[in-house]
């Protein structure tokens, strides 16, 4: 396929940190915000606990910490002092005052999200951006102590982690507490447009969808001197699986979840493959991803994934209708919509025409204005079901075998097991190197997945 030669290359993402502020007005969802406390402490300042301070967690603060209405940075947790501190001090240089957390609710170590979610209220804000592996186990804790739930992409590595995750939202609907995720690209107005123009009929109906993540290698920190492994890992853990889930769950995740939300189904299987053909870093990463999923209607959604220098590069969806297609997605700031599959400029027939949108900053509006005017908001259940389609790309991809959707929810097969149990730094890693220091990677063929 070709793509148009001014497709853009990938822009700076919101954890990159305050490149852009945001400036969007999330609507009517707004009005009021501060009027109506709704389920909020009742000096109306919501206080904010952030769990994971690195780019992810401190771009979150930032975007929790704009909203309309009082808020407060309350405490942070994290297993690298350094992150902490780091953190606090981009925050502060934007925010001032409303980041002043003092020492005490500054919390160190694998039981910081216990002690900085147990210094909230019941109606306070936890953000939970650590790596994805501990997602289920935060998440869960977090609605148990009765807080708002705001957590990053991805929500789980495994299957067992997701149908805790699904579980877990259904409590928080149960008690009224509301919960936001980092599938940004819901709420960007453009592509909100964009897909209404697809649902709408304006290329017909829609028969494939290809969604693409390929660009330059995936970054890796080698080990540092006094460096436990667990830590290594950690502080590399795009690199590793139980960590991520992988390239195809934690970098391709928002345009899978585009695809499947234009669809407005799930995949019913998935086949695929995948390797190391380039990279060389001591980590388990495949460098190339490409599934194949198959919806119930029998169209199919084409996913690449590749992080490889000197390569073509494309980051968006590609949608193909019966009359037209369509190109969208993460990484196309201007959806546009063309008759007939060549999508030159003159063939275009629309394109988003209003004021630019921060989708990071606008996911954050819409949330805690439902928080402060006591409106449903649970993105729980979507968000863990776009994981789960990553999550069996991947199963597909590196055991080589056609995997179901009920066939891999149901899986028992966890990455890390026991990972509740860590205790600190110092304790064993899920994997270990082997006796060349190389860790072990999935073959084709011969991985268990299920």
């Amino acid at each position: 396929m070709n793509f148009p030669s001014h497709i853009p290359a990938i822009p700076v993402t919101r954890r990159g940190f305050l490149a852009t502020s945001g400036k969007a007005v999330a609507g009517a969802a707004l009005a009021g915000a501060i009027s109506r406390p709704g389920y909020a402490a009742e000096n109306n300042t919501l206080k904010i606990a952030l769990v994971g301070c690195g780019g992810r967690g401190t771009g979150a603060a930032d975007n929790a910490l704009s909203t309309v209405g009082p808020t407060k940075l309350w405490a942070v947790a994290d297993v690298f002092p350094h992150r902490i501190e780091g953190s606090l001090k981009a925050l502060s240089e934007k925010h001032g005052g409303q980041t002043e957390v003092p020492p005490e609710r500054r919390f160190l170590g694998f039981d910081a999200y216990r002690r900085a979610i147990d210094s909230l209220d019941p109606g306070d804000v936890v953000l939970l951006t650590t790596p994805p592996a501990f997602r289920p186990i935060h998440f869960e804790y977090a609605v148990r102590k009765g807080v708002h739930v705001f957590m990053e992409k991805s929500f789980a590595v495994d299957a067992p982690g997701i149908r805790r995750v699904l579980a877990t939202g259904k409590v928080a609907m149960d008690k009224n507490l509301k919960v936001a995720t980092g599938l940004m690209s819901r709420h960007n107005e453009p592509l909100e447009q964009a897909i209404r123009q697809i649902q709408d009929g304006r290329i017909g109906e829609v028969i494939t969808a290809w969604a693409y993540r390929m660009h330059g290698p995936v970054g890796f920190n080698p080990r540092q001197p006094g460096q436990s492994e667990l830590a290594h890992q950690i502080a590399n853990y795009s690199c590793f699986t139980w960590l991520n889930g992988s390239f195809i769950v934690d970098w391709l995740i928002h345009n899978l979840d585009v695809a499947c939300w234009i669809k407005g189904a799930w995949p019913e299987s998935v086949q695929g493959m995948g390797g190391r053909q380039v990279r060389a870093d001591a980590d388990q990463l495949f460098d190339h991803y490409a599934a194949e999923y198959t919806f119930p209607d029998g169209t199919r959604l084409h996913a690449q994934g590749r992080h490889i220098n000197q390569c073509h590069d494309f980051f968006g969806d590609v949608i193909h209708g019966t009359t037209g297609s369509a190109l969208l997605g993460e990484g196309q700031s201007k959806p546009r919509l063309f008759r007939g599959y060549r999508q030159k400029p003159a063939d275009m027939v629309w394109s988003y025409q209003g004021e630019p949108c921060n989708p990071y900053q606008r996911e954050h509006d819409l949330f805690f204005a439902a928080i402060r005017n006591d409106q449903p908001w649970n993105e729980t259940e979507r968000s863990a079901k776009s994981c789960l389609a990553g999550i069996m790309g991947r199963m597909a991809c590196e055991s080589g075998r056609r995997i179901g959707w009920d066939e891999a929810l149901a899986s028992d097969l966890e990455l890390a097991p026991g990972l509740e149990n860590i205790g600190s730094l110092d304790a064993p890693a899920p994997v270990r190197a082997g006796p060349e220091g190389r860790y072990p990677i999935a073959m084709p063929g011969a991985t268990r997945v299920i």
